[in-house]
């Protein structure tokens, strides 16, 4: 599914038009990119919970050339899935 196909599915569960989901989707991804760069947790129960985990600097291998890179520290996001999320794939 793209992100067409789920304005279509937010506009017709909904019952608003595209325009308004399309919308009402920008300001979510929005929002939830702006928390997380403030560093903040954003929770939606049972569905799951975005955060931001910091990733130690490592030693890694460039697979071309076998040469061996020093990969920085930083900051990456994070989704872990909502006990009802986990429960209605399993069905």
């Amino acid at each position: 599914m793209n992100k067409a196909d789920l304005v279509e599915k937010i506009a017709q569960g909904a019952g608003i038009s595209k325009a308004a989901a399309a919308k009402a989707l920008g300001a979510f991804t929005t929002t939830v990119t702006k928390a997380l760069k403030k560093g903040d947790k954003v929770t939606l129960v049972g569905f799951g919970t975005f955060s931001v985990v910091k990733r130690k600097a490592r030693n890694g291998v460039n697979p071309q050339t076998g040469e061996k890179i020093k990969i920085k520290a930083r900051k990456v996001p994070k989704f872990t899935c909502g006990k009802a999320l986990k429960d209605a794939i399993k069905k």
